[in-house]
């Protein structure tokens, strides 16, 4: 913005971005392919580790079919590093993804650590992926352990409030 601070311009491009990546996650955990789009320019690139390299619409298009029967899945962003250059940026975050999973009539939980790397751009006054590598760093798997705090939590856990897929959580009706 012409006139404003100079240091005060780059805290509030780095806010944008760091938004633009939560809430693409909160999309993912939320099975809301939306959220995850509006992360994306609409000729931005995906690599997703070795497991997908196109289009990111290509790769929206399979999210829309997977991440509604995905599972319960919760994505945890750290370590989130912005390099600004104009009106572009980098951006690496550490992504630690929790994921309940049944495979083969196996009910398993899954804990995997990636890094997102980003090209962003701002076009029309908007910070979104031009380019995303993501890069896998290790996966742990356990069998069920769900005790609730071997019942601190509540003795009957039939009764939490649980997450789900859009537009049963509760986010959307708050």
């Amino acid at each position: 913005m012409p006139g404003r601070d100079p240091e005060i311009q780059a805290l509030l491009d780095k806010k944008a971005i760091e938004e633009v990546l939560v809430l693409a996650l909160r999309g993912c955990d939320r099975a809301d392919i939306d959220l995850v789009a509006a992360s994306y320019h609409d000729d931005a690139f995906e690599d997703h580790g070795g497991t997908f390299a196109g289009p990111a619409r290509d790769w929206l298009a399979s999210l829309r079919e997977r991440l509604p029967q995905a599972g319960l899945m919760n994505h945890v962003m750290t370590n989130l590093m912005i390099e600004l250059d104009g009106d572009r940026a980098l951006a690496e975050a550490y992504v630690t993804t929790y994921r309940r999973l049944t495979l083969d009539d196996e009910t398993f939980d899954a804990v995997t650590l990636s890094r997102t790397i980003d090209r962003f751009e701002r076009r029309a006054g908007a910070w979104k992926i031009a380019r995303r590598t993501l890069v896998w760093e290790w996966n742990r798997e356990a069998p069920v352990a769900e005790t609730w705090s071997r019942g601190t939590i509540t003795s009957d856990p039939n009764i939490l409030r649980r997450g789900a897929k859009k537009p049963a959580d509760a986010l959307y009706s708050a």
